[in-house]
């Protein structure tokens, strides 16, 4: 009896010190990963702030409107666009974006309006569709390495959404749902409220508060505005993807060194129990030979 279980333990330390060398080297992937997708966000973010002064000097210096920055009264229907992973083994990421997806939807609902969802990372899609809800839109992509092709996609699906007539399913606001990369221990969902875009103190978005010179437009604001604004959110949402993806593979890190830590401790207390069974064996073992022995003696 004790054999076996001395069997039982063994096989369960080979089996977590398998497991064991999977979160190391997931652990690994995606610490190597990580300075490439901060790079990309650090690269991405001039242009993203050159095309935001330029949108901010068109609409503080015009008073041209846009579809893009204009409410619209003829639907009820919204946009929420959530960006989560392709992948698991990143701990509480893909929930935590979900569960602030779900919170959304459920003030927008409860507001009188119809969302419409849309997601990127199969575990969103997988999310929704187990559960029967309906998706407009979905991608998959490789969420950890997001391409300006696939922003580019998805962002122009949702401005066509958003132009569309009423009658063809066109929507009034676009919410987008991602994580924001703080630092390495720290990552947060935000919700950002990306269409109708809007003008405050002369600002087309927050974040640029500087001072703008006066511009001539040429060949004139409206054609400026219409080059502009569809560039404008396709760079926002490729920063929103570069964003989550760093994110992503530090949640991914930590959640592997954690697995990691833990697998070890099992490993050790599986050992500490197989020494035991072992010593509990040789223990019965003398005793049998003992007892055996004084049968002999005695008669």
């Amino acid at each position: 009896m004790a054999g076996g279980t001395q069997r039982v333990y063994k096989q369960r330390i080979k089996s977590t010190q398998s497991l064991k060398k999977m979160f190391r080297a997931q652990e690994l992937i995606a610490a190597s990963r990580i300075g490439k997708a901060r790079g990309r966000t650090s690269a991405a973010a001039p242009y993203e702030r050159a095309i935001t002064r330029a949108v901010s000097a068109v609409a503080t210096h015009t008073s041209t409107k846009h579809p893009l920055t204009s409410e619209r009264e003829d639907t009820n229907r919204v946009a929420v666009l959530v960006i989560a992973s392709d992948r698991g083994m990143a701990g509480s990421y893909s929930a935590a974006i979900i569960r602030e997806t779900e919170r959304l939807v459920a003030r927008l609902t409860a507001e009188g309006k119809e969302v419409a969802l849309y997601a990127t990372g199969r575990r969103a899609v997988t999310f929704y569709r187990y559960r029967g809800r309906e998706l407009a839109g979905h991608w998959s992509y490789g969420s950890d390495s997001p391409s300006s092709e696939v922003a580019a996609e998805v962002a122009d699906t949702l401005l066509g959404a958003f132009l569309a007539p009423e009658a063809e399913g066109g929507v009034g606001e676009l919410h987008v749902v991602y994580t924001q990369f703080v630092n390495m221990v720290t990552q947060r969902p935000r919700v950002v409220r990306m269409l109708p875009l809007e003008v405050v103190e002369g600002v087309a978005v927050p974040g640029e508060h500087d001072a703008l010179p006066l511009y001539d437009f040429e060949p004139s604001p409206e054609q400026v505005l219409d080059a502009l604004l569809p560039r404008y959110v396709r760079s926002r949402i490729f920063s929103f993807m570069l964003d989550a993806a760093a994110s992503e593979l530090a949640s991914r890190q930590r959640a592997m060194h954690t697995a990691t830590d833990n697998a070890e401790d099992l490993i050790r207390t599986y050992t500490r129990l197989a020494n035991q069974a072992r010593q509990a064996d040789i223990t019965q073992e003398i005793s049998e030979i003992v007892s055996g022995a004084d049968a002999l003696a005695a008669s």
